[in-house]
């Protein structure tokens, strides 16, 4: 089978289900709360093992119990978890998050352990991104940690895919080690400067990041529009499913995980997007990050329905 390596982060989330996002100096209260596993890393980790793929998480948490906890949750999906670190000192990273009516969120982080996720510790789990057949990255890490990793990855024959979420600016060092690239609208703005209102602007985008960072393959993803796939700078808009959201919570984490979990299989790109919008679709009608995640029998039967 091939092998799956998540580099990333791991948080608890505490979710408050709100009318509307509080304005400044409001006190507003919660419709209802809850606090669930979550992190970019760990969920698209996850979505990954539930969907099918063997799945190895690299990351750190605190020496505290949520943390404990959360490796057993993740080690009871499946997921090989001997390269998460429980750092001393350290307490588990954590996400504030509002979720409103219209299943919008509004994500405040604090990172805890996962800013101890070092270029050291890196490459003490090199063999476990060398020997993997693809490696999975975000930004909720130190992005040098990103870039070793993604240099040891490209070095060994390992395709990397980013997914450049939160969006920030990041160094053409790492960008040109990315053989897959997954940004949003609003991340792929920030990496070209060209703001996504039309799939024409999306094309150009994916162009722009072709040229400049020799990235093979650009994925846009438009939420309720759909994909945008651009391969060797021919693009093509694939459509998405439509369904009634109550979290997007996790549903790009969601996309990620399943996209590389059927590249993985080698299913051809437009039926891997195609199986990880379905598995998005299904995260958004659900509360939570790694709650709302489907199993692959869910994500199949979601197809079957559409064809």
């Amino acid at each position: 089978m091939a092998t799956l390596t998540v580099l990333g982060s791991i948080n608890v989330d505490h979710v408050a289900q709100v009318d509307h996002f509080p304005r400044p100096g409001e006190t507003l209260t919660a419709n209802q709360y809850q606090t669930v596993a979550g992190g970019k890393g760990a969920n698209q980790a996850v979505a990954a093992a539930r969907l099918g793929a063997r799945t190895t998480l690299i990351g750190c948490v605190g020496e505290d119990a949520i943390g404990t906890q959360m490796v057993a949750q993740l080690a009871a999906d499946g997921i090989d978890t001997g390269a998460i670190d429980a750092v001393p000192g350290q307490s588990t990273g954590l996400a504030m998050i509002y979720v409103d009516s219209k299943g919008e969120n509004s994500i405040g982080i604090w990172p805890g352990a996962n800013a101890a996720l070092s270029t050291e510790r890196v490459e003490r789990h090199q063999k476990r991104i060398t020997e993997a057949d693809l490696l999975l990255l975000q930004l909720e890490t130190p992005v040098e940690s990103l870039e070793r990793a993604a240099e040891l990855a490209r070095k060994a024959g390992t395709r990397v895919v980013l997914n450049p979420a939160p969006a920030r600016t990041l160094p053409d060092s790492l960008l040109r080690h990315i053989d897959i690239l997954t940004p949003n609208e609003t991340e792929a703005e920030q990496l070209t400067g060209i703001a996504i209102g039309t799939l024409e602007d999306a094309d150009r985008a994916a162009s722009a990041l072709h040229e400049r960072f020799g990235i093979s393959t650009v994925i846009i993803t438009l939420g309720k529009r759909g994909v945008w796939l651009s391969q060797d700078g021919q693009g093509e808009h694939i459509v998405g499913f439509v369904v009634e959201a109550v979290d997007t919570t996790a549903a790009g984490d969601t996309f990620n995980g399943a996209m590389v979990t059927a590249l993985l299989e080698a299913q051809p790109m437009a039926q891997a997007i195609r199986f990880a919008q379905a598995a998005a679709a299904l995260s958004v009608t659900r509360m939570g990050a790694q709650s709302s995640i489907p199993n692959r029998d869910e994500v199949m039967a979601l197809l079957a329905e559409q064809n």
